[in-house]
């Protein structure tokens, strides 16, 4: 019989730690014993798993020592805490928060793209999980990457509420049926009106005029990639779509990618399905195509008239599998495979 692993999921009870329980299960990870973490206020509730109910405990109290493997998706400051207290009792952590991103000896990983990355882990017991703009992205560009050799990405974003939570997809909810109803709606989780709106900030402004969702593709792009010469400029949107981020992307390589070429290396990426017709409906969106789906979409591409090396895409995801919660668990299943 082959081995199986003790799995504490903290969050467990979120948008993405629900993600994250239906995808163990969907894939057949060969869990032992699953431990469903979160506040004290959720202990009591129970979550589904394999047809069974299973009760929720106090992520605070928890002895990590119990579990092999932790998935954390319950916020940056929970995993400051609990994240590395659970690696220093051996329980090798995947975190979905931001809070090890951009620390050196903690690796960033994206499966498709940088999965050798992962034997890092050992310093810390945590693997980093990136932002899931970036992750969609670098997912659709590595195979252009290594072919062309990226120099320069612009790129802008249409992220869909689920990116800021239940109480953002609330929001948007609330505003929808204000709004048919003929009433006015008040913004209080999203700066302005989300409801058929586009919002041009995510997260907070930092002192470059960009937002920290911006930087964050800037900064996780060089280290996925591994070379600081990449330059990304990144516009993040939030917009009225409650699963799945779009992405206009441009690209300036080091030689010319032609748009044949382009379509060939993505048909045969992993991670990646190619639907690019010229015709009305011949692109994927993030409703019709990726809410609900595990692969990244690529439609649009063109050479970019303005620019004799630049090539434009058009790149959905749905950003709680994708983007969080089936990397995380394709992260764990190379290392039960390869590491632990």
């Amino acid at each position: 019989m082959s081995r199986r692993w003790n799995v504490a999921v903290a969050g467990a009870t979120g948008l993405v730690g629900g993600t994250l329980l239906s995808i163990l299960e969907q894939r057949e990870f060969p869990v032992g014993e699953l431990f469903p973490l979160a506040s004290a206020r959720s202990v009591g509730k129970t979550v589904r798993f394999r047809g069974q109910d299973v009760a929720v405990q106090d992520l605070e109290t928890f002895d990590f020592s119990k579990a092999q493997i932790g998935l954390f998706s319950a916020g940056a400051s929970v995993s400051k805490v609990h994240a590395v207290r659970a690696g220093q009792a051996g329980c090798v952590v995947i975190d979905n928060t931001s809070q090890f991103r951009y620390q050196d000896d903690i690796p960033l990983v994206v499966t498709e793209v940088n999965p050798h990355a992962i034997a890092g882990y050992r310093k810390h017991n945590i693997v980093a999980n990136p932002n899931c703009s970036t992750m969609q992205m670098l997912v659709a560009l590595k195979p252009l990457h290594d072919a062309a050799h990226i120099e320069r990405i612009n790129v802008s974003t249409y992220q869909s509420v689920s990116g800021g939570g239940q109480k953002a997809m609330d929001e948007l909810a609330r505003q929808t049926t204000a709004l048919a109803s003929g009433e006015a709606v008040r913004p209080q989780v999203i700066a302005k009106q989300i409801a058929f709106n586009c919002v041009p900030q995510i997260d907070v402004f930092l002192d470059n005029g960009y937002t920290k969702e911006e930087m964050k593709m800037f900064w996780e792009t060089q280290k996925i990639f591994e070379d600081t010469s990449i330059r990304v400029n990144a516009t993040a949107v939030r917009v009225g779509v409650y699963f799945g981020h779009s992405e206009a992307v441009s690209i300036e390589t080091r030689r010319k990618l032609t748009v044949g070429e382009a379509r060939e290396l993505l048909s045969n990426a992993p991670g990646v399905v190619l639907m690019d017709e010229r015709k009305p409906g011949g692109y994927p969106t993030a409703v019709t195509e990726a809410a609900g789906t595990d692969a990244v979409y690529v439609g649009r591409i063109r050479e970019d008239i303005s620019h004799e090396c630049g090539l434009n895409l058009w790149i959905v995801s749905d950003n709680i599998r994708k983007g969080a919660a089936l990397n995380t668990i394709q992260i764990a299943e190379i290392l039960v495979k390869e590491y632990l």
